[in-house]
């Protein structure tokens, strides 16, 4: 298992968990109140830096309750953490309901933190790609 080194940049920040074992992401808590008007958006600080380790990315995801039962997304999902920073972990929480105000309290589970790994790769300018069986086809070519 790799470790991945967490910082509190506030007394009052969470370190993240997973609620089971099994779980891919890490609970990010909210580390300050923010009201979220109907369609309003807000950065909202966890009050945590985080070492990335070199290989892989950190990609910040939505949490599935707070969309289901709230309508509250993040408007860049994923958020993508490079391995190379090590300022403040924020969320661009967006309260997609129409009619309801959320409230973001301090300790409040926001958003997820996957840990990935990332091919390295460098771009390469070609006259022609190679033959796919796909090809040029895009939007709804399978029909689905």
């Amino acid at each position: 298992m790799t470790e991945l080194p967490f910082r509190k940049l506030r007394d009052d920040a969470v370190v993240p968990t997973r609620a089971y074992d099994g779980d891919a992401g890490l609970d990010l808590a909210a580390c300050e109140r923010v009201v979220l008007e109907p369609g309003e958006r807000a950065m909202v600080g966890t009050g945590l830096a985080v070492a990335v380790p070199d290989g892989y990315a950190g990609l910040v995801q939505p949490r599935s309750g707070l969309a289901a039962r709230h309508g509250i997304t993040i408007v860049n999902t994923p958020g993508l953490v490079d391995s190379g920073y090590r300022g403040e972990l924020r969320v661009i929480l967006h309260n997609t309901d129409a009619s309801e105000t959320f409230v973001v309290e301090p300790g409040m589970r926001i958003a997820q933190l996957v840990v990935v790994p990332v091919a390295r790769v460098e771009p390469l300018e070609v006259e022609e790609l190679p033959e796919s069986e796909r090809g040029v086809r895009g939007f709804g070519s399978s029909a689905a």
